[in-house]
């Protein structure tokens, strides 16, 4: 795992034993640091006290106890590190913390205190609304295929406290939320992109001005000279994009231009206009690092891509099926609509807006339309007279159904504009019943 000689014998409170949280009481326990641990889950406070006997260290020297760092007196600690699902706008510990001088931390912020003590390297940070996994996943992916060592971290993968270092010359490739960007203060990367930034999330925060300013912290923790790669395809993008160039930092910036036109047919897993965009960008961060071109086609050539992101699921009788079932809202559809010339187009779950104007430019692509879930009825109203649509109601049978309408050289794409939770527990479950629905097919 990593940990710093700079947390020995400081005192932390971490709040949330998730995965992350459970890796980051691992990390600061190792370090020699004292930890206040909390979680409402009872079983999750058990595991946190079974992982440290688990670690072989010697107990007596252990310093872990579990209280609600919202109810202590946090004088003294160094940090309150908090899991990124906690909304810090509505959560009483950052006015608690706050009141202690203590600061409200990410387990990525340790991350970045502890790089003095790892082999060198090199770190890469990806934020944005959509699009973040698939490019980190990329670059981790081109980073590997050239030979350099990489692994993949952050929002995506396990916890990066709990991954062995990379020895010197590696590459740790981070994909960051703007909750993780919020709980952190000192990470300067190497390479540090931003993809897009449109509506969401906004529960977490006073309008979009103010989440787009969580984004643009990324770049605000870099030192000049490091490189920045930015997305210019929506006005706030831009808007970062000209504040470097303004701070005097225009030879840092590469700027992805929306609509370039780029062959895409050697890249299996990489379709659609939004994968060309998420493929520059991580060709311009590969070539900051100074990764060949060949090594950087190479790994765009062989990337397998991500589970429920454009994942080609299956061809039956010449129809192509795509799981995308990642794309919970109308922004992460669109692009979807575009790859392929001719779609039956399933939709719906739990939605996060009452339009899918996002989605007009792909319209022509859709040769029907199948609705699902609580949107269906919705979703259903707004395409009529657009497009044929069957209001289908699950998923299982939206699949036979486009099944049975689709012709050869046409796809059935699940991509549904919307959440997941009134049918399936997460997206993962949906994406999964869809590959079983196709698999049924026969």
């Amino acid at each position: 795992m990593i940990t710093s000689e700079a947390w020995r014998g400081k005192r932390y409170a971490v709040l949330g034993l998730a995965r992350s949280g459970l890796a980051t009481v691992d990390a600061l326990i190792t370090a020699g640091a004292q930890v206040t641990a909390w979680d409402t889950n009872d079983t999750r406070r058990e595991e946190a006290a079974d992982r440290v006997q688990e670690l072989s260290l010697d107990l007596s020297r252990v310093d872990l106890d579990f209280a609600d760092p919202v109810e202590i007196d946090l004088s003294g600690f160094s940090g309150v590190v908090v899991s990124p699902g906690v909304p810090l706008n509505k959560h009483p510990i950052a006015a608690h913390a706050a009141a202690f001088g203590v600061p409200v931390i990410g387990d990525v912020e340790l991350f970045a205190q502890a790089r003095a003590d790892l082999p060198p390297h090199k770190v890469v940070g990806i934020t944005g609304t959509n699009g973040k996994s698939t490019t980190t996943a990329l670059i981790d992916h081109i980073c590997r295929t050239s030979g350099l060592p990489s692994l993949a971290g952050g929002n995506i993968g396990l916890p990066i406290l709990g991954r062995d270092p990379l020895p010197e010359g590696g590459v740790y490739v981070l994909e960051l939320s703007s909750y993780q960007v919020d709980l952190t203060f000192s990470l300067d990367c190497d390479v540090a992109v931003l993809l897009n930034i449109t509506p969401d999330h906004l529960d977490r925060y006073d309008g979009f001005a103010a989440y787009a300013a969580a984004k643009a912290r990324l770049f605000a923790m870099q030192s000049k000279g490091h490189a920045a790669v930015i997305g210019i395809g929506d006005t706030p993008s831009y808007e970062i994009a000209a504040q470097l160039a303004r701070a005097g930092r225009s030879e840092d910036l590469s700027k992805i231009a929306p609509g370039v036109c780029m062959d895409q047919s050697r890249w299996p897993a990489l379709q659609g206009p939004h994968n060309a965009q998420n493929a520059l960008a991580a060709i311009a961060a590969c070539e900051a690092l100074g990764v060949a071109r060949e090594a950087i086609d190479r790994g765009l050539e062989t990337f397998p891509g991500l589970p429920h992101r454009m994942e080609r699921v299956a061809t039956k009788n010449g129809v192509l099926f795509v799981n995308d079932s990642k794309a919970t809202n109308a922004d992460s559809t669109a692009p979807a609509l575009s790859a392929y010339p001719r779609i039956h187009w399933i939709l719906g779950g739990l939605a996060k807006t009452n339009d899918l104007d996002a989605c007009r430019p792909g319209f022509p692509h859709v040769a029907k339309a199948y609705t699902i879930g609580d949107a269906s009825e919705m979703f259903a109203k707004l395409l009529e007279g657009e497009m044929p649509v069957e209001r289908s109601g699950t998923l299982e049978a939206a699949v036979k159904s486009a099944a049975a309408n689709a012709r050869p050289g046409e796809t059935v794409l699940l991509s549904p504009a919307c959440a997941s939770f009134d049918q399936f527990k997460d997206y993962e479950a949906r994406g999964q019943a869809f590959r079983d629905a196709v698999e049924a097919l026969g």
